[in-house]
């Protein structure tokens, strides 16, 4: 079985560059870097990887792509680029001859929800379009009725829901997440992340029961064909291991299809991705 960690990050540590990574993370306050992640991949026979930017900056995106070129597990990128610049479509022109790019991403969690609908953003998102690139949607569930009425506007798009929207397993509530979530879901080119799900818990006390609810709404939202696993290496080790992360999905998909572990586990990222 072909499998691959859809959702990963590399960085060498700054306090200024990596502010978000506060006290209660302090254990990620370090470089995290492929040599630290290949044997953890290949521990866990896993084939490879996409890595996922973390800072905000055409740097950011230079950074992995060259890790990627001195890395032939790194299967994919998900870089960063300011969708509203005024030259969006010249940087997309020069990251599409690079193969190992496969699409952008902005920290939307960070902004306000109507962030992501003004015309500079909605113009960015239309030139991933023609270019051919997807979109990694990072929110709270907060943000998911702006997600809905931005999908709308672009139903040849492929989107996918980073952390299955960052629902808040710790306090338990789901109903206005499954909600909204359902409706996105709605779309058949919107995928969803199943990952970064240990971080939304209680970092020390959350057990497999927590995640199973929310794992039951996303499988019956999304189906088998639009869901991929992600680790969140290393921001999960806040919470997780690798291993324990790894084995909250394999737990909950145990009782599924071999092809429906197939397709989560490795097909339906290389088929989002063109990998």
């Amino acid at each position: 079985m072909f499998t691959i960690d859809a959702h990963q990050h590399f960085w060498k540590y700054h306090a200024s560059t990596h502010g978000w990574i506060d006290d209660a993370m302090a254990v990620i306050r370090k470089d995290f870097l492929p040599a630290h992640l290949e044997p953890v991949l290949l521990q866990h026979y896993i084939d490879g990887c996409i890595a996922v930017q973390a800072d905000q900056t055409n740097d950011e995106t230079n950074f992995l792509l060259q890790l990627t070129a001195e890395n032939s597990f790194i299967k994919g990128i998900v870089g960063w680029v300011d969708l509203r610049a005024a030259d969006i479509n010249e940087q997309l022109s020069y990251y599409k001859q690079f193969n190992t790019v496969k699409g952008f991403r902005h920290v939307l969690q960070g902004e306000d929800p109507a962030f992501m609908l003004q015309p500079g953003f909605i113009n960015g998102i239309a030139a991933l379009q023609q270019y051919q690139f997807t979109y990694d949607v990072l929110v709270f569930p907060t943000h998911l009725k702006a997600v809905l009425e931005l999908i709308k506007k672009f139903p040849d798009q492929l989107f996918v829901i980073d952390h299955i929207a960052k629902p808040y397993i710790k306090a338990g509530l789901i109903a206005d997440w499954k909600k909204d979530l359902e409706l996105l879901a709605s779309f058949q080119n919107v995928y969803c992340k199943i990952s970064g799900m240990v971080t939304e818990a209680d970092y020390q006390h959350w057990k497999q029961a927590d995640f199973t609810p929310y794992l039951d709404v996303v499988v019956n939202a999304f189906g088998s064909k639009r869901i991929m696993f992600g680790s969140d290496w290393p921001v999960c080790l806040v919470a997780a291991s690798y291993e324990k992360m790894l084995g909250i999905v394999k737990d909950y998909f145990a009782s599924f299809s071999l092809t429906e572990q197939q397709d989560f586990f490795g097909n339906n990222v290389t088929t989002f991705y063109q990998l």
